[in-house]
C-alpha cells in the first residue's frame, strides 16, 4: 500500500490519465458514450448523485427514498412504454436488464410450464449480452439469421423455430449493428417476447412525438411482455442506468432473488446487485425530470435532423453504402472495393484514418455472411459535427484507397489453422497474439487494420480465446 497522497495531487493524476482516452463530449465519439450537449445535464447529473452516493440501495427500509426515486423512475419508463399492470426495477445498464428479463423467462418457463431446458430464440443481430445472460442461466441459444438486405430479423424464421422448449423470444428496437427495428409484432407469438429497447426505448418514442413514423414496440404491443430501456444512453444520465419493465407483477416475481436459510439478515434482491449506491438512481432520476417530455423531444429532434444530413452525404460517398434502413440514431456502412462488393481492408482503413483526423468511428467486422462495417450512433452533440465529419470522411476515404491492402500474414493463418481454442495453453495465446502484433503490455498498436483483418478471418471461437486472453493481459494484477 503507498503512503497517502494530498487529495488534489489525486485528483491533477486521474485528470492525466483521463486526457489518454477518447473524448466523452463534443461529438467526435461515435460509439459508447451518449451527449445531450447540454452542459447543465453533466452538472445535474454529478450533483445529484453526490446526495445519494453514500445511500445503499440493498434495503428500502433503511432508505425508503430509494424505494421513492426507483417506482419515481420506473413509472416514468412505464408511462412511456407501458401498459396498465406494467412493474419494473432500475438496473445497472442494458446487460443487467437484459439477464434478469432472461432469468425471468427462464424461471416462468420452468414454474408455469414445466420447462427443464429452456431454449432462447433470438435473431442473429441480437445483443451479446443475451448469450451472455444464456451461458450464465443454462439456456440454449437458438440463432435466426436475419434478412440479408434490410438486416431485420426475419419473422416467420422465428416463429417456426418456437417449440415447446422455448422460455422467451428477443426483437430489438433497434439492433445495436446496424440500427434497424426488428417486427416486434410479428415476433410475439404465445410465448413470453422481450424487446430490448436499451438503445431506442428513451428516443424512438420522443422521435415519434417529434412527428416521425415509428412502428410501435412498447408493451402495447400485444405479446410483448418484457422491454429493456437504458437511460444512460438516450436518457442522458450517467452511467450505469436502465429498467426492465415487465407486464404485470407475476412476471416481475420470477426476476427477484430470496433467502431466508442462513442465520443472516433476510435477503430479498430485486436485480442482480445486492450493496448498490442510490447516486446512480439520483442523478438518473434527475435528469429525467429536468429534461421533461419537452426536453427529449427536442433532442430527438437534433437526432433526426443530424441523421437527415448525414444519410444523404454518406451515400454521396463513392464506394459507401449504408446498410438496411436506420430507424434514427445508429447508424451502418460499408464500404465497397474495386469489385463493387464490401472490402474489409478499406473499411479498416478508413476507421484508422478517421481516428488520426480525431474522430472514432467502431469497426464491427464480418459475421456469418453479415459484411464488415463502421458503427455510428448520432446524439445531439453531433448535431453540428456532420459537415466537418463528412468532410473528414470523404478525404479519409481516399486515403484509405491508397493505403496497402491489408492481407492476413500466410504464416500466421498456418498457425491459426492448427489452433484448437479448448487445448491452447495462456502461452500459447501470448505467444500467437505477439505474433499478430498485439502485446497487452504495449496496447493496441497505433493502426488497428492488420490486427482487426487477422481476427476477421479466425473461426469465432478461437477468436474469443485470443480477444479473451488480450483482454485479460490489460488487467494484469
Amino acid at each position: 500500500m503507498p503512503p497517502g497522497r494530498p487529495a488534489e495531487q489525486l485528483l491533477a493524476e486521474l485528470r492525466d490519465l483521463r486526457a489518454a482516452d477518447a473524448p466523452t463530449r463534443g461529438g467526435r465519439t461515435f460509439a459508447y458514450v451518449y451527449d445531450a450537449g447540454l452542459p447543465d445535464v453533466d452538472e445535474l447529473t454529478e450533483a445529484a448523485y453526490g446526495v445519494f452516493a453514500t445511500v445503499n440501495g440493498l434495503d428500502p427500509t433503511v432508505f425508503p427514498s430509494v424505494a421513492q426515486l426507483e417506482n419515481d423512475v420506473v413509472g416514468a419508463v412505464s408511462a412511456i412504454l407501458g401498459v396498465p399492470g406494467a412493474q419494473g426495477s432500475f438496473t445497472s445498464g442494458g446487460t443487467e436488464s437484459i439477464l434478469l428479463a432472461v432469468k425471468t423467462a427462464r424461471d416462468h418457463a420452468r414454474a408455469v410450464r414445466g420447462v427443464t431446458r429452456p431454449q432462447l430464440v433470438l435473431p442473429s443481430t441480437a445483443h451479446a449480452a443475451f448469450h451472455k445472460a444464456a451461458h450464465y442461466l443454462g439456456l440454449e441459444p437458438v440463432v435466426i439469421p436475419v434478412d440479408p438486405l434490410t438486416f431485420r430479423a426475419d419473422a416467420p424464421a422465428v416463429a417456426n423455430a418456437i417449440t415447446e422448449r422455448t422460455a422467451l423470444v428477443v426483437a430489438s428496437a433497434p439492433s445495436y449493428a446496424h440500427g434497424v427495428l426488428d417486427p416486434v409484432a410479428a415476433e410475439a407469438r404465445g410465448v413470453l417476447c422481450h424487446v430490448d429497447a436499451c438503445i431506442g426505448g428513451w428516443f424512438l418514442p420522443f422521435l415519434a412525438r417529434a412527428g416521425l413514423p415509428i412502428e410501435p414496440f412498447g408493451l402495447s404491443v400485444p405479446g410483448v411482455t418484457s422491454i429493456s430501456v437504458d437511460l444512460h444512453k438516450y436518457g442522458y444520465a450517467h452511467k450505469g442506468a436502465s429498467v426492465v419493465l415487465y407486464r404485470d407483477a407475476e412476471l416481475r416475481r420470477h426476476q427477484y432473488f430470496a433467502y431466508a436459510g442462513w442465520p443472516g439478515y433476510p435477503v430479498v434482491n430485486p436485480t442482480v446487485q445486492g450493496t448498490k449506491s442510490g447516486g446512480l438512481l439520483a442523478q438518473a432520476w434527475a435528469v429525467l425530470h429536468h429534461l421533461g417530455h419537452d426536453g427529449y423531444t427536442a433532442l430527438a429532434r437534433r437526432v433526426a435532423l443530424a441523421a437527415d444530413q448525414l444519410l444523404p452525404g454518406l451515400r454521396s460517398l463513392d464506394g459507401i453504402r449504408v446498410l438496411g434502413d436506420p430507424a434514427g440514431s445508429l447508424i451502418a456502412f460499408t464500404v465497397h472495393g474495386s469489385a463493387g462488393t464490401p472490402d474489409l481492408g478499406l473499411v479498416l482503413h478508413l476507421a484508422d484514418e478517421m481516428r488520426e483526423r480525431g474522430w472514432y468511428l467502431q469497426p464491427q467486422l464480418s459475421c456469418d455472411g453479415l459484411p464488415p462495417n463502421l458503427h455510428l450512433t448520432l446524439t445531439p452533440a453531433t448535431s453540428d459535427r456532420v459537415e466537418p465529419l463528412l468532410a473528414d470522411l470523404a478525404e479519409s476515404l481516399t486515403a484509405a484507397r491508397a493505403c496497402e491492402p491489408v492481407t492476413v500474414d500466410p504464416a500466421l493463418a498456418e498457425l491459426a489453422a492448427t489452433l484448437d481454442p479448448d487445448t491452447l495453453t495462456p502461452e500459447d495465446v501470448t505467444g500467437f497474439l505477439a505474433f499478430a502484433g498485439l502485446d497487452g503490455d504495449q496496447g493496441l498498436p497505433s493502426r488497428t487494420a492488420p490486427v482487426l483483418t487477422l481476427l476477421d478471418a479466425l473461426p469465432p471461437r478461437l477468436k474469443e480465446r485470443m480477444l479473451t486472453e488480450f483482454v485479460g493481459s490489460l488487467f494484469r494484477i
